[in-house]
């Protein structure tokens, strides 16, 4: 049979649909045996638990004083220290308060106020080194009225001028009482002033800030600014602990802060009664420099369950190595007390006196935090981020 050119064409394109269809049923089938076995063999999720982070101390590389320690120890022997030892409630505690009701600047350079002299006298024994004065100040007449806290410094506009005929620059010191001022009437402040005088060129050189307040006398007037500074002030919580280490005049602040503690009329004044416990490591060159020794002794008397006195006598008392006995190394001795209550969330540790102290003071938390397993580098600025450590060096 013969077909024309028209017909062959037509027949052909008839088939075209019957092929495609045969083709989508193939691909459809293969498609769908694909995708099931891809699912049969795709690997299960495993659900991590996450959890809660948790703020630790690096634990500190035991030393060799760590394990003869350890070793000679008739109980349970432990030859390391534990390795991530937890500090609990470092950074749990709220933030440092902003103390926006402390009185800050109330007098400035510019527009000091004049206070009057009251007493100035001297708090150093027979055979003591160095010149240190207890002097007050009266504020009755001062307006608006110069109050202040525990824990906060005024400034002094020492009289006279410079070599450059300028006057004299103000210097700072730490209040040595509480707000109502050590006649309990709230119109005085007093400071605890030492005379600062060293050698140049062979030649005694005095202090002028210093000496100028070691000498005024009863009825001067003295140029006052202030007050200021929040890092030194006491918590709020009665039962908080406070850790003071001081040398020399930066027993200033831990004389207020203790006043403030036990003494009756302070108590009854302040509506606040101080449950907590209150440790003051003190250096001194010797005896004859302890200061306010007599009211420190009445309030471990009075107080023994509350106040802990520890005292560094530097040129009367050795060390463990026989060396002078200095503040951190009465550190180092108490390590584990310590750092038994810096755990404590209601701990706070203040320190005050020359700046030189500071990198002894760090050796021997450094040291003592070891034998607890833990970094005091890493330690301290938690501490201070809490609001609990708190430094005052000049």
């Amino acid at each position: 049979m013969v077909y024309s050119q028209a017909k062959v064409i037509a027949g052909g394109l008839a088939h075209i649909p019957i092929v495609i269809g045969i083709f989508y049923f193939i691909m459809t089938f293969f498609n769908k045996r694909a995708i099931e076995y891809a699912e049969a063999n795709k690997p299960k999720k495993v659900e991590k638990k996450v959890e809660k982070p948790v703020i630790k101390a690096k634990s500190a590389a035991p030393t060799k004083v760590e394990v003869q320690k350890n070793t000679s120890d008739n109980s349970d022997i432990q030859t390391e220290p534990p390795i991530n030892k937890e500090v609990p409630n470092i950074e749990k505690k709220p933030m440092k308060k902003k103390h926006a009701d402390v009185p800050v600047n109330i007098y400035r350079p510019k527009t000091p106020y004049e206070g009057t002299v009251i007493e100035n006298y001297s708090l150093l024994k027979e055979g003591a080194i160095g010149r240190v004065n207890h002097i007050t100040f009266d504020l009755k007449g001062s307006d608006p009225f110069l109050n202040y806290v525990e824990g906060q410094s005024i400034g002094i506009m020492p009289a006279g001028q410079d070599a450059n005929g300028k006057p004299h620059k103000l210097r700072l010191y730490s209040i040595a009482s509480t707000r109502h001022g050590d006649n309990f009437e709230g119109n005085t402040v007093s400071l605890c002033v030492r005379q600062l005088q060293y050698e140049k060129d062979g030649e005694t050189i005095n202090g002028v800030c210093s000496t100028y307040l070691c000498d005024i006398k009863p009825g001067d007037k003295v140029k006052i600014t202030g007050p200021v500074g929040k890092e030194m002030l006491l918590p709020e919580e009665e039962d908080a602990n406070i850790v003071m280490l001081a040398t020399g005049t930066g027993i200033a602040p831990m004389r207020a802060y203790l006043r403030r503690m036990f003494e009756a009329t302070e108590k009854e004044k302040n509506n606040w009664n101080f449950k907590g416990k209150a440790w003051l490591f003190m250096g001194a060159p010797k005896s004859a420099n302890l200061l306010y020794e007599e009211d420190l002794q009445r309030y471990l008397s009075d107080f023994p369950d509350n106040f802990k006195y520890t005292k560094a006598i530097s040129r009367e008392q050795q060390n463990t190595k026989g060396g002078r006995m200095y503040i951190q190394d009465r550190v180092l001795e108490s390590a584990n007390e310590l750092f038994n209550m810096i755990e404590d969330e209601k701990t706070h540790i203040y320190l005050c006196g020359l700046k030189g102290m500071e990198p002894g003071i760090d050796e021997a938390m450094t040291k003592a935090a070891q034998e607890k397993g833990l970094n005091w580098s890493d330690l301290r600025p938690q501490l201070k981020k809490a609001g609990r450590w708190h430094v005052e060096t000049y």
